[in-house]
Parts: structure tokens; C-alpha cells; sequence
């Protein structure tokens, strides 16, 4: 019987005799490694904290004498906190009394997550008043904040929870503090739309400052459509005409492209262009743009009360003004402008017009690679979203809908991008490794998206599809040009998680998986040729020792012609990885003379590098240098 998760569950699940049956008679050590054992990530103490059983958690900490400090992993609104204290869990999830036993026995109130985030800011987050009053008095600092800088102040502001808000206040929370982005507490007001706790601020002496962004909080408002708020930060006194402008006509575009609202945009266009010429010796004039520009087909925002009326008439018009407006307004660098260019392009994609979407997520990715760092979550959303929009289009559905031709240099461009974005990610990991393991996840998933890519581009050099559609062909000069970029690619040596080379990434089922959305089958025979091609080493090794053909061993099914592509092109079959395993003894299903002759590729070369291996024979400075690597593929 597996005691431990015994224990576990009776914990999570609230049996506390069933507990006590199997910890009372053990002795003080069996009991010690059984309730500080972690199953799934958390503790017995941690799940009992979380799920609210007060007479577990009391017998944990008085008789078994746990660990309080211990942190885990545990679950929240489907999102998993990692390091967490029990204490955090029991606030989190507001079981006062809980907290109140682990404070009695010396829990420490400031402890924090994998994420600096306090107990006291856990219980801001859902509205836990009495167990936030309980925490300060036990001397909880309400000024700890997360790692983006998130105070216990702003995310209560953030959720709303106005009798917590006024509580920190009270306490002298301060009210001006910024998070790493330098958005404050009344950004997160507006933000969120709650108005009452806004103007509680606002009576604290809170200031009207501007994040990294250049963003007010009058602004944040425009930005998420919360009018009331919108309303009353433009009737102050402190709004200047020009804020009250800008925040009208911000307003008006998100009724375009969030609230699909095309009269209450022309409402407020309306509002701020009578604004701009209220006073006739001092009109707000729009700045002129030096070009047109060409995403959004030549459109330019409208400057007087004339030119408004003409794009009421016009849709189109209307919603590229809103991306126009956007665009000046909050500038290129601010997430939500390339966000609704790349939402204005999916909805015409939607439509069928593939040509008018390819050309403004062309214009948002140069936006996001000009003004975000390499890597960016964002710009990588903005290569898949062009991955899965180029196999939508190679595709014909079950419902007759036929492929859509692609034009190479589309998809060039993308390609050219993406592995652009790879190098400048290869140079800032060399700067500055990854801190932790999402940053390494980023990385990879580029990767990940690039083989998707390269994929894509075979399929449209073939002359037909999976489905026998007709594909056009690359021209020669094309085809060069392809390659030659994939060649410059395989030269970079990107390694992926677990050391993983291209030929790896291509050899794996896992690949498959990118994203919600079905992009290409992996493994990919045809991205392996190619990779070989242009000079992908076939016996490259990740950090287990695992070369492509191991990696294509693991595939369940096995793919044949895969392992017979690798085989032929060098591939070691007797190769050992660290577990001393061959991709022989690694296939499932199947074994090796269901996919060749192994004595074809066995020598005696191999052979009498594997009888060193296994007999321990000292070689290295015993053989030239050359075969030392030879010798220990085996």
C-alpha cells in the first residue's frame, strides 16, 4: 500500500480518522517523512490548508509536529502557484481560522510564493477582509510586493474590494507606489472600472501619473471602455482640453473594435472634435502623418467635422481610423496596439480576405520586433498566428472549401522574421541567461513555431498536398534562397529544451504540439531531408545523449521512414544515450527488422567502439583524436 498518498488524500479530503489510523502508531520519524512528503507538487498540510479542514491541519501541526514553512504547488481559479507556504494557501482561500492556528504556532506571516506573493496580498486578491485585518495585526507588511511590482494595495483596487482599500489606506498604504511596468493603484482602478474606489484615492492625494507606457489612468480607462470612469476623470478641473481629447477619441476606438459599437464611437469622435475646436484662437489640430500608411490601405484620420461625416459612411474607414487613433495615441510600443491590428486582420480572415489580414499582421510583427524585447510572448503569438493561418489556407475542408494560393514571399518574410527574432534571442540568452524556467519555455517555443514554418514551406514546394490539391512550386531561384536561410538557420546551432537540435525537433511526435490549433504532423520527413540537406549533424546529441534517431525511436508509431532517412545518412543504430540505451532498444511497438536490415548499418567499426564501451577499455590518448567522439557515440 502506497502510505503517502494515503496520507495525502486523507488530508485533502478532510479524514482526519483515517489520518490518525495511519500516523498515530508509527514513530516519530515515520510519521515526520510521511506528512512532509509532496504528492502532485503539495503537502498533506498544504491541500489540508487549501481545502479548508481545520481539525487536519490542527492535528499536523500539535501531533505530527509539520513542517510549517514547507512550500508547494497548489491550485487556484485553474492557474498553479508554485512555492507556496501553507499559510498563503489557508489566506488565499480565506480560512480564518486556519491562519489563526499556523500564526499561533509560529507561521511566518511575510513568507512568500516562487512569485513574492505575501499571504496578506493572497487574501487582498479575493476580498478576504477578516483574514487581511487578522494578518496586520499579526504584523503582515502591506507593502511586500510581487515580482511585477504589485502591491497589496493595487490588486485590491484591481478587484475591486473597497472596504480592503480603505482598510490599507488607513493604514498609510502607499498610495503613489509603481509596479515594474510604473502603473499604480489608480491605473488599476480605472482599469477594472471600479469608480467609487477611484475617487477614494483621489480623496488620499493620489497623483495622476504616467506608466512605462505614457499611459494615465484617465487613459487605461479609455483603453478598456469603462465610460463611467471615463466621464468622470474628464469633468475634473485637473483634465486639460488636450487629455479630454485624447481620451475621447481612445474611447471611440475601443467602441469600434472592442464593443463593436460603430454609433457610440461616432458619439465620442464627435465629442472630441468639438472639444478640438471649442475655442476658435486655439484649436487641438491632429498631427499629420509624413505617409500614409499602406496596412491600413492609404486611410488617414479625419481632421475636421466634414471629414468625419464622410467615414460614418464607410465601415472600413471607421475601423481603420480606430487603429489609426490607436496607433497615435498610444504608440506603437503599447501592447494593445499591435493586439487589435492583429484582431482586425483575424476578422478579415474570417471573411475570406486573406490577402488584407497577411498584410496588417505583417505590419503588427515589425511593430512588436521594433519596439519589444527578443523573445516577447507577444511577437511569438504573432508567428504562430501566421503558421496557422498559412496551413488553414493549404488545407481544403470537409465542406469543399478549396486551398487558397500563398505567395512564397509571404511566407519568406515570415520565415526571414522568425529567424531574425532566433538570433537576436541566441544574443540576449549570451548577455543574459534565462532566470528562470519560462524564459528557457520562450526560447523554445520559437523554435518549436519556426519547424512549423519550415514545414509549411515543404508543403508548398511539393507539387501536391496531403490531400492531392495542386501546390505551386517554388522557382529554382526560390528554392535557393529557401535553403540558403535554412542553411544559415542549422549554422546558428539552436538548441530547444533538452538540448534538442532541429533534426531532434523534426524527428519528434512532440512537435506536433504549438499551440490550440492543428498547424503540421510531426515527425516531418521532409524537414529532416532538408535539414540534412544543408548540413544538420544526424548524430547530434541533447543533454541526455539522445540523438535524432533516438528521439524518432520514442515515436508512437514508430515512423519508418524517418529512422530509414536518419539510417542512411549516418545515423548510428548502436548509438548509446546516458541511460546506455540504442534507439534499437528504445522503439515501442516494433522492432528494428520491422524498419531495416540492422546488419547494414553495423560495422566493425561500431562494433569494436561498443566492446571498449562495455569492457571499460581506456582509449582516450590511445586513439587519434577524431575517433574519441567515434568512440563515445557508443
Amino acid at each position: 500500500m502506497d502510505f503517502k498518498s494515503v496520507v495525502y488524500n486523507a488530508a485533502r479530503d478532510g479524514k482526519i480518522q483515517r489520518l490518525k489510523i495511519y500516523l498515530d502508531h508509527r514513530s516519530p520519524e515515520e510519521r515526520h517523512k510521511l506528512v512532509h512528503v509532496k504528492t502532485l507538487g503539495a503537502t498533506p498540510l498544504i491541500m489540508a490548508c487549501r481545502n479548508g479542514h481545520s481539525d487536519v491541519v490542527e492535528y499536523l501541526v500539535t501531533v505530527c509536529k509539520v513542517d510549517l514553512e514547507q512550500v508547494g504547488s497548489v491550485t487556484f481559479d485553474g492557474e498553479t502557484i508554485e512555492g507556496a507556504p501553507p499559510l498563503w494557501c489557508a489566506a488565499a482561500a480565506g480560512h480564518l481560522e486556519i491562519g489563526k492556528c499556523l500564526v499561533k504556532h509560529g507561521a511566518k506571516v511575510n513568507n512568500t510564493t516562487f512569485t513574492n506573493s505575501t499571504p496578506l496580498r493572497a487574501a487582498c486578491f479575493d476580498g478576504h477582509f477578516e483574514v487581511v485585518k487578522y494578518l496586520v495585526e499579526n504584523k503582515a507588511d502591506i507593502e511586500i510586493a510581487n515580482r511585477h511590482g504589485h502591491t497589496c494595495l493595487m490588486i485590491s483596487c484591481y478587484k475591486g474590494h473597497y472596504k480592503i482599500v480603505k482598510f490599507l489606506l488607513e493604514l498609510k498604504a502607499n498610495v503613489d507606489r509603481k509596479s515594474v511596468k510604473g502603473n499604480t493603484a489608480l491605473h488599476d482602478c480605472a482599469e477594472s472600472g471600479s469608480l467609487e474606489i477611484l475617487e477614494l484615492l483621489l480623496s488620499y492625494k493620489a497623483k495622476m501619473a504616467k506608466d512605462s507606457y505614457g499611459m494615465t489612468p484617465l487613459l487605461a480607462a479609455s483603453v478598456t471602455g469603462h465610460t463611467n470612469v471615463v466621464e468622470y476623470l474628464i469633468s475634473r478641473t485637473q483634465c486639460c482640453r488636450e487629455e479630454k481629447v485624447d481620451a475621447l477619441e481612445l474611447l471611440g476606438a475601443t467602441y469600434v473594435d472592442k464593443k463593436r459599437d460603430m454609433l457610440g464611437a461616432l458619439q465620442y469622435w464627435r465629442r472630441a472634435m468639438d472639444e478640438r475646436y471649442a475655442d476658435k484662437s486655439n484649436i487641438i489640430r491632429k498631427p499629420a502623418l509624413e505617409s500614409s500608411i499602406a496596412a491600413y490601405e492609404g486611410a488617414k484620420e479625419f481632421q475636421t467635422h466634414s471629414e468625419l461625416l464622410e467615414v460614418i459612411s464607410d465601415p472600413d474607414n471607421m475601423r481603420m481610423q480606430a487603429l489609426l487613433v490607436r496607433e497615435r495615441i498610444l504608440g506603437p510600443a503599447h501592447p494593445d496596439t499591435s493586439y487589435y491590428i492583429r484582431y482586425r486582420g483575424a476578422v478579415y480572415a474570417d471573411m475570406g480576405n486573406f490577402e488584407r489580414c497577411i498584410t496588417l499582421w505583417m505590419y503588427a510583427l515589425e511593430m512588436q520586433q521594433k519596439n519589444l524585447e527578443p523573445l516577447n510572448p507577444m511577437t511569438q503569438s504573432s508567428f504562430l498566428s501566421f503558421a496557422e493561418l498559412f496551413s488553414f489556407m493549404m488545407t481544403s475542408s470537409s465542406r469543399q472549401r478549396p486551398t487558397m494560393p500563398i505567395s512564397f514571399l509571404d511566407m519568406m518574410v515570415v520565415l526571414n522574421k522568425a529567424t531574425d527574432e532566433l538570433k537576436k534571442g541566441i544574443q540576449a540568452l549570451a548577455k543574459s541567461p534565462p532566470k528562470t524556467e519560462k524564459d528557457s519555455t520562450h526560447f523554445n517555443r520559437l523554435l518549436v513555431i519556426l519547424m512549423h514554418l519550415l514545414a509549411l514551406m515543404c508543403r508548398s514546394s511539393a507539387q501536391t498536398g496531403p490531400d492531392d490539391v495542386p501546390k505551386a512550386r517554388m522557382s529554382t531561384e526560390d528554392e535557393m534562397e529557401f535553403k540558403k536561410r535554412i542553411y544559415q538557420l542549422v549554422h546558428l546551432n539552436p538548441c530547444g529544451s533538452k538540448g534538442h537540435s532541429l533534426l531532434h525537433l523534426a524527428c519528434s511526435a512532440d512537435t506536433s504540439s504549438v499551440g490550440r490549433y492543428p498547424v503540421c504532423p510531426f515527425p516531418c520527413l521532409e524537414v529532416a531531408e532538408l535539414l540534412i540537406e544543408v548540413g544538420a549533424n544526424v548524430n547530434a546529441s541533447d543533454i541526455e545523449n539522445n540523438s535524432p534517431l533516438h528521439v524518432a525511436a520514442l515515436n508512437k508509431p514508430c515512423k519508418v521512414d524517418i529512422m530509414k532517412l536518419l539510417l542512411d545518412k549516418g545515423a548510428h543504430l548502436d548509438a548509446c544515450n546516458l541511460d546506455h540505451k540504442t534507439p534499437m532498444q528504445l522503439m515501442r511497438n516494433t522492432t528494428i527488422y520491422d524498419v531495416v536490415s540492422p546488419l547494414k548499418y553495423i560495422n566493425l567499426q561500431c562494433m569494436a567502439a561498443s566492446a571498449i564501451i562495455k569492457h571499460a577499455i581506456p582509449y582516450k590518448g590511445h586513439v587519434p583524436k577524431k575517433l574519441e567522439t567515434f568512440v563515445q557515440l557508443h
